[in-house]
């Protein structure tokens, strides 16, 4: 069986506008860049993984995804991000790939086995998607769907629950991934202090761990 995993990036320069008082604009570059590196080295491992497609208007990100060996799609027209994971979609499927797994790229925590686990559940029956949710229990921080296509993207408020509507209209078998370190994604001051606490408690090593430390020494 063959997936792909998708990564949605928004221009690196613009991420992370909510955290902009916390951090500067070329801080907010540096953090989502280094969360995007950690979730393309940890999918590079999961040998599950036939390959990595990035869709972004960012060339920036583009080039960074290309240095860990994804396939790139330059995003065109008005920023539309289920418009994006449509056409990106289309493309996957043309490769014969069987199934699709989205993730986003500012999940700090992620591990190659939260990748294993989830194409392993979905791969269990069929068609079937797997959902992981945010600390909000609103969002999706993960979506496998097989086979490509099944569902329309519902991305946006309360998505946890359209995308699972919709899975279930399309007469999918739905489960949900439940991790902790899938629920910490980074959009907010809290979301970043959260993650800072976890941090602290020496659970888990991550790139951003490195930034935001570089980031905290210049301001001493």
């Amino acid at each position: 069986m063959s997936t792909w995993v998708i990564i949605p990036v928004k221009p690196l320069r613009l991420a992370k506008s909510r955290l902009a008082d916390m951090l500067s604009p070329e801080d907010r570059q540096k953090v989502a860049e280094a969360m995007f590196r950690h979730v393309l080295g940890v999918v590079g491992q999961v040998r599950q993984v036939a390959g990595t497609l990035v869709i972004s208007r960012d060339n920036s990100a583009l080039a960074l995804a290309r240095e860990y060996g994804a396939k790139t799609i330059q995003e065109s027209g008005a920023p539309e991000l289920n418009t994006a994971l449509m056409r990106a979609t289309s493309v996957v499927a043309s490769w014969r790939c069987d199934s699709i797994l989205i993730l986003p790229a500012d999940l700090p925590l992620i591990t190659a086995q939260d990748v294993i686990d989830i194409i392993e559940m979905g791969r269990k029956s069929h068609p079937s998607v797997v959902i992981a949710t945010d600390r909000e229990r609103d969002g999706t921080n993960a979506l496998y769907i097989q086979p490509p296509g099944l569902i329309q993207y519902g991305y946006g408020d309360n998505s946890f629950q359209r995308h699972a509507v919709l899975a279930r209209d399309a007469g999918a078998e739905v489960n949900v991934y439940q991790s902790d370190r899938m629920l910490q994604d980074i959009d907010l001051p809290e979301d970043l202090e959260n993650y800072t606490r976890i941090i602290q408690r020496g659970k888990h090593l991550t790139p951003l761990m490195e930034v935001l430390q570089q980031i905290r020494n210049r301001e001493v």
